[in-house]
């Protein structure tokens, strides 16, 4: 009966083993993807076909590093099946949890740093619980873990943080100084000999180091290359500089062929490194299986036989790959976390999805401080020749299409060539580090670099890089904590503790991915708020209004839902539209930053810009105030527990609701659609709505003499009164700019509310 509930245990680790893959591969696709999505170097498939590849090649690099889950973190001879079973199956019920809930948020963490501290924690808490249960003294509980090994590991992965930053830093400032952000006609220069040292680079770590893992080379020929590493690079990299100067003799940017073979590289070295994380516990448990049952007494028989060497087969590796692949192409949060990523090390300023804190503004202090103090020191003639070489304002995206790459194809090729340098390094060194700690700290250190952090999204940039390091820190704490409680409950419950753990999983997951379904949603509102690279100032002007017509839809149902929350005294609707405000917020400022980059449009364009067109600004502002302060009332007043609105009160608000419900309605329509519409009607519904508002002055005035509305009532009465007055106000004024910027490009008669300024 025993060894049916091994095979069990052994079954639903191999069946977790493939979830994990799913939600593991999800945050690690960030690793080899960041650079030629952010750059875009090709199309998103073509790009997706590249990496598939290389991972396909990665995972037979692999089976050195499958060590790791047997031995790295305890020692096994101090353990028994059902021990080591209760060891992996906490494991492996705690990663796909925290894998998941850091995917749900698009934080890139390490699949590596997740895995070791679930084996660490989950060996600690089986350990102590041995310990108890014969008596003997928690000093012990050193001799069941593989203190050295683990405390390398752990070293590893924090050190290679600070030298992926250092390295990536150094490497794209004198890139950047060879090459400049002009970079096409240097490039014919000297662009082959860089490029054949970086795919020399990238071939040297990946195919030579590498091979000490993979499970399809022969002793004999590893010695070989070993023996002949110097007369291999002499050869690649003079193969590589004749290919690259070919391509660059037929006018083709080297960088593209780099940049394709780097995502190759390091999709490759990714599989190589950790698939470990995703499949090395359950092939722990078939080997700890195999060998209980070959000791006669599975029970109680140790696992000392997993201290030996084992051959990974060739066959699961490449079934795990398959999986990964699948992943890769078909997962939505996958795009998450790249988002996130990419966002931090984009050139250009745009919308910052983190916002400021104090630590981040502290740390650009004192980096302008630093700055200041170099300033002092460095010699003008070489500040000057520096900041020439290194100013952003000279590139020019090659690109005619409609969006503008996040940053060139020069820091996509130091990216990839950096970190697969680096974590392939520590592959052939059996050192299981983080690569999305390496990927990350190096396309943070490039960016650096390349001045993309200036002073207007520094702070916001800062504080992504803390929040996603912060991130890896609770990463260590849950995972320890996660796998340490589950497997305690396993221990004692045995086989419910596990269908109860199974169980918990499946519910958060569903959860999560509910969360994520709700965000995405969301991020594509917002999207929609973002304005592309338009070069045609007619369709960027139209795009603006349009943007405008969408976003006073959603502040219309907003108010539409708060006002009836209030009326019925609903504290949680609410609440929802308080949650609300920020995205608000958020949509305005990017809407009245597309405003300000469709001047500089115009302005290059030699085109007429109507003076009351930078006004929409001011206008958007005034309409986000109304609409908050609306909210926060309502929210304030219900949430308080004050007495509601008196019924009269409630008809009252419900006839103003209506009138401005017209209007924001006909202007959302007229913006969104670029229509024609009957603005003296509005003016009129407008003189309408203020008449309204007076007569119920005078009735609430009556109300308050006679104590029928209390202060509070009264104050919020008045409240939504004026600002219902004011968002008309606002939307009649947004509608004359609409009118008279679309008549000035487009050359039509129409009316003008206030004078021309002289010179338009």
């Amino acid at each position: 009966m025993g060894t049916e509930i091994f095979l069990a245990g052994i079954i639903i680790l191999v069946i977790i083993a493939v979830f994990d893959i799913m939600v593991g591969v999800s945050n690690d696709a960030v690793n080899f993807l960041n650079s030629s999505i952010g750059s875009q170097v090709a199309p998103r498939a073509a790009i997706l076909v590249i990496a598939s590849f290389g991972i396909m090649a990665g995972v037979t690099f692999s089976g050195g590093m499958m060590e790791v889950a047997r031995k790295g973190i305890f020692h096994p001879q101090f353990f028994t099946m059902p021990e080591l079973l209760t060891i992996f199956l906490a494991v492996m019920i705690a990663d796909i949890i925290l894998l998941d809930l850091f995917n749900t948020y698009g934080l890139p963490t390490s699949t590596t740093v997740s895995i070791v501290f679930e084996l660490l924690g989950a060996a600690v808490a089986v350990s102590i619980l041995k310990i108890l249960s014969v008596g003997d003294s928690l000093v012990t509980v050193v001799q069941y873990i593989n203190s050295a090994k683990a405390i390398t590991i752990i070293m590893g992965i924090l050190l290679s943080v600070a030298i992926a930053f250092v390295c990536g830093m150094v490497v794209q400032f004198l890139s950047r100084i060879l090459f400049t952000f002009n970079y096409e006609q240097r490039l014919r220069r000297y662009g082959a000999l860089w490029g054949g040292l970086a795919l020399t680079s990238i071939t040297f770590f990946i195919l030579v180091k590498g091979a000490k893992g993979a499970t399809f080379i022969s002793a004999e020929s590893l010695a070989w290359i070993q023996d002949h590493t110097l007369l291999l690079l002499s050869v690649i990299f003079i193969a590589s500089a004749v290919i690259l100067q070919g391509l660059l003799l037929a006018r083709i940017n080297i960088f593209k062929p780099i940049v394709l073979i780097g995502t190759f590289a390091l999709a490759m070295a990714f599989a190589a490194n950790d698939l470990v994380n995703f499949i090395g516990v359950p092939l722990a448990g078939i080997h700890a299986y195999q060998a209980a049952l070959a000791a006669g007494d599975p029970l109680t028989a140790t696992m000392g036989a997993l201290a030996s060497k084992v051959q990974s087969q060739t066959f699961f590796l490449l079934c795990a790959g398959a999986i990964m692949v699948a992943t890769l192409w078909l997962s939505r949060k996958a795009r998450t976390v790249t988002e996130t990523e990419v966002s931090l090390g984009q050139q250009e300023e745009g919308h910052e999805r983190f916002e400021s804190i104090y630590l981040s503004r502290a740390i650009v202090r004192l980096a302008l401080n630093i700055s200041d103090l170099i300033k002092h020191i460095v010699p003008r003639r070489i500040r000057v020749l520096v900041n020439r070489r290194t100013d952003p304002r000279a590139y020019r995206s090659p690109l005619d299409g409609e969006r503008k790459p996040s940053f060139d194809l020069l820091r996509a090729s130091v990216n990839l060539m950096v970190a697969s340098a680096v974590v392939s390094y520590a592959t052939s060194q059996k050192l299981p580090l983080s690569t999305t700690y390496v990927t990350f700290m190096v396309a943070m250190g490039t960016s650096f670099a390349d001045h993309a952090w200036g002073r207007e999204s520094a702070v916001y940039r800062i504080t992504g890089v803390l929040t996603v390091i912060g991130g890896w820190f609770m990463t260590a704490i849950m995972a320890f904590t996660f796998a340490g409680l589950f497997a305690a409950v396993i221990f004692y419950a045995e086989a419910i503790g596990v269908i109860a753990l199974l169980a918990l999983a499946g519910a958060l997951i569903w959860n999560a991915h509910r969360t994520h379904r709700a965000m995405a949603e969301d991020a594509l509102k917002q999207q929609i708020f973002n304005l592309r690279k338009i070069e045609d100032a007619s369709e960027s002007v139209a795009t603006n209004f349009e943007h405008m017509g969408i976003y006073l839809r959603e502040m219309r149902e907003s108010l539409n839902e708060t006002l009836d929350a209030l009326f019925f005294q609903d504290h949680d609707r609410l609440t929802t539209q308080r949650k609300r405000l920020k995205q608000f917020q958020t949509w305005s400022n990017i809407i009245s930053a597309n405003i300000l980059k469709t001047m500089r449009l115009l302005h290059q364009k030699g085109l007429p810009i109507s003076y009351q067109y930078p006004q929409t600004v001011r206008r958007l502002q005034k309409l986000t105030n109304g609409h908050r302060d609306i909210v926060l009332r309502a929210y304030s007043h219900v949430g308080n527990h004050h007495k509601g609105l008196l019924a009269v009160q409630v008809e009252e608000l419900e006839e103003v609701r209506n009138l401005l419900n017209d209007t924001l309605l006909d202007v959302e329509t007229a913006l969104a659609r670029q229509a024609t519409v009957d603005l003296k009607g509005l003016e009129d519904r407008d003189r309408q709505l203020r008449k309204f508002a007076a007569k119920l002055n005078t009735v609430q005035m009556e109300r308050i003499r006679d104590n029928t509305s209390k202060t509070r009532l009264s104050i919020l009465y008045y409240a939504i009164v004026g600002n219902a007055i004011m968002l008309s106000k606002q939307n009649l004024k947004l509608l004359e700019i609409f009118d008279e910027a679309f008549g000035k490009l487009h050359q039509k008669e129409v009316r003008q509310q206030e004078p021309s300024l002289p010179d338009e």
